[in-house]
């Protein structure tokens, strides 16, 4: 009976604990799994696709170049270069392996054993030293999941890690961590680390710069060697050490990379100076074209037509010459702080800008005076007018008009208007040479009542330039504010056989491919007959010989252009060209004062103009003006504009004018052409093929 019942007893208490507890743990499994397996499968609805990572083509940075190959700027929203781990030195590789992953090439993208492991290192520490992710992972967080922390972003994080890992070969996922990393300062991947703190690329990484770039994976703010080299030097060391534990290195180079002196150089660009106006016009116009994305992120290669030589010849000319107006004028004390200057240089050809100073300091004012600006262009005008009679034939370069006092009427509550010469004096009648030589307000308005303003304006449009005109006889002595690009595209008509061209910024652009998507393809429309073109240049050539651009006959070779100068000194301006290069300049201040008395275009611009010039004669690759089949030059008398021949007794009274064929009366046969040509003249026949 005792027997019995102790068996009894020790039944009941077998089947009311132990399978009772079995039976609950089992379940609780069986539930948790499911639930688990449950979420899994939840989860797995809302995963981001890994297909993205099969065609990685991350934001790349946009390289802007000279056109003497200069790099200008980066742009970019991550500092990134992608390089193939095909051409990366194995140490950099085998660095971040051993700093982040060392049994990458082993595990399933998940390393179990690298979690134990490291648990039992934190528990050791009292602190957390090592992590778990493996590099899969990381990839995972960077490129498919938000960087919030939480239980269902880790279990989503495993769940991708191992597809990922079963989708991409370990090359594959390596080469996208290598180049999507965050390494500080700005740098995204190898190669922008390596360009960041070495100034070199990452193929050229030893061991002792690949095992610190491979530290600042754990945190790159905080071992950021250029702000706190030792934290730095205490993480490659640890790194180093990984290295030779993992049998990547041996103990020697282990203890040279370790004792190696680390040489820390940022990659530094030296655009010449004041090119940010010129790269902001260019990041304008290819943003609106192509969108942000594209110019910010696409990898791009733009060579653009800026000359990196000339562009700091500009601005340093252009800073002398404002200079040496503030030391003629000590007393303005506000001249310092107001003087501005502008400047833009064109290739004829092609219109190609070559150089542009936009302003004295782009971080002090990003406004544009080059191409934003709008100036009184004064006297610099002038040639548009003369252009529009000569074009109609109303005038020829020898035709006679008077310069005397004029007179017109005003508004009903306003006086007369009555416009005068710079020198408030009149000479009486004079040819159209003379006239524009010396810059005669009179004969500029004359001409524009001859021809008519709607003419003019007509003109203007034609030469390039598109802003609003006045619509009266003030626009004769260039009332109406032009932006200085638009007075050099009118310019490049008279070099040009009468075609205008477009200036453009870009000489070449590819893609991240190397594919060209954009080439320079010059731009022309007629505005001018050749023969008119010819006579206009001509004519500015004699402005530089004997009249108010006589300082721009330092450039040394045959030159033309025209001075401009506003009331009470306001504006200076220079405009010109040499056979390849058509330039302008312009000086004046923000406050509208006057620059100062006498500065006028060819007192305050034209030296800035003409040191340049200098510049660009050394590069000039086109030997001389083209000059039209229907041009003879003819001798004539300067005073009278009569044609003559030539004796040694008027030698010094003729000057060999460039007329139309056609209009010429038959000729005596002593009266000749091309014969007694003047000094300056004779000295440039090869740039005007003369004598065939």
């Amino acid at each position: 009976m005792s027997k019995k019942r102790v068996r009894k007893k020790k039944k009941q208490r077998i089947w009311s604990a132990r399978p009772l507890l079995v039976i609950i743990w089992s379940s609780c499994l069986l539930v948790t799994a499911l639930a688990m397996a449950g979420m899994a499968s939840y989860m797995m609805l809302e995963l981001p696709p890994i297909s993205s990572l099969k065609n990685y083509r991350p934001a790349m940075v946009t390289e802007v170049y000279s056109s003497d190959g200069k790099t200008l700027a980066y742009w970019y929203k991550e500092k990134r270069w992608p390089v193939s781990i095909k051409k990366l030195p194995k140490r950099l590789v085998y660095a971040f392996l051993a700093a982040e992953d060392a049994r990458f090439y082993e595990h399933r993208g998940i390393d179990f054993l690298g979690v134990i492991r490291a648990a039992i290192k934190n528990v050791e520490a009292g602190t957390i030293v090592q992590g778990a992710s493996t590099i899969t992972q990381q990839v995972t967080r960077s490129l498919l999941l938000s960087p919030r922390r939480s239980w269902q972003r880790k279990l989503k994080e495993a769940i991708l890690a191992w597809q990922i890992d079963g989708s991409l070969s370990k090359d594959e996922i390596l080469n996208i961590y290598l180049n999507q990393i965050y390494l500080g300062s700005g740098a995204y991947g190898v190669e922008a680390a390596a360009r960041t703190y070495f100034n070199k690329h990452a193929s050229q990484l030893d061991i002792a710069e690949s095992a610190l770039i491979a530290g600042l994976t754990q945190a790159p703010s905080k071992y950021n060697p250029l702000k706190h080299f030792e934290r730095a030097k205490k993480r490659q060391l640890y790194v180093l050490r990984r290295m030779f534990e993992e049998g990547f290195i041996t103990e020697q180079e282990r203890e040279k990379a370790a004792n190696e002196k680390l040489v820390l150089q940022s990659e530094k660009l030296n655009p010449p100076d004041g090119s940010q106006y010129f790269l902001q016009e260019i990041k304008k116009d290819l943003t609106r074209r192509y969108g942000a994305d594209r110019v910010f992120k696409g990898g791009l290669k733009i060579y653009t037509t800026l000359d990196s030589n000339w562009q700091q010849s500009a601005f340093e000319n252009m800073i002398q010459g404002l200079k040496a107006i503030q030391k003629r004028h000590k007393r303005d004390r506000l001249l310092k702080e107001n003087i501005e200057g502008a400047l833009i240089a064109i290739d004829a050809q092609t219109g190609a800008i070559r150089a542009m100073v936009g302003g004295q300091d782009f971080k002090k004012n990003q406004f544009n005076l080059a191409i934003q600006g709008r100036m009184q262009p004064g006297s610099s005008f002038k040639p548009v007018v003369y252009s529009t009679a000569m074009k109609r034939g109303i005038i020829q370069p020898n035709s006679i008009i008077v310069d005397e006092p004029l007179s017109f009427p005003g508004t009903r509550d306003s006086k007369p208007w009555q416009p005068q010469n710079f020198d408030k004096t009149y000479m009486g009648p004079i040819t159209i040479r003379t006239a524009l030589t010396y810059s005669r307000n009179i004969i500029s308005v004359k001409i524009a009542r001859m021809v008519g303003i709607n003419a003019v304006i007509e003109q203007a449009r034609l030469m390039g330039i598109t802003t609003p005109l006045a619509h009266d006889l003030s626009i004769a002595l260039g009332s109406s504010a032009v932006p200085l690009v638009q007075m050099v595209t009118a310019y490049s008509t008279f070099v040009n056989m009468g075609k205008v061209v477009t200036p453009k910024y870009i000489e070449q652009i590819t893609d991240r491919n190397g594919r060209i998507i954009e080439m320079l393809t010059p731009e022309f429309h007629e505005a001018l007959d050749p023969v008119t073109a010819f006579q206009m240049a001509y004519l500015l050539m004699g402005v530089v010989q004997n009249g108010t651009g006589r300082r721009a006959r330092a450039v040394g070779i045959p030159v033309g252009g025209k001075t401009g100068t506003t009331d009470n000194y306001r504006d200076a301006w220079f405009v010109g060209f040499s056979p390849e290069v058509v330039t302008g300049v312009w000086i004046g201040r923000k406050d509208k004062k006057s620059l100062g008395r006498l500065e006028t275009g060819g007192r305050a611009a034209c030296p800035v103009w003409t040191n340049f010039m200098k510049t660009t004669v050394k590069d000039l690759t086109k030997q001389g003006y083209d000059i039209p089949d229907g041009i003879a030059f003819v001798p004539v008398d300067k005073r009278t504009g009569q044609i003559v021949t030539p004796t040694q007794e008027n030698k010094d009274q003729i000057i060999w004018e460039a007329l139309r064929k056609d209009s010429l009366p038959p000729l005596k046969p002593e009266t000749g052409f091309l014969e007694g040509i003047p000094d300056w003249l004779k000295g440039i026949g090869s740039f005007f093929r003369l004598g065939n």
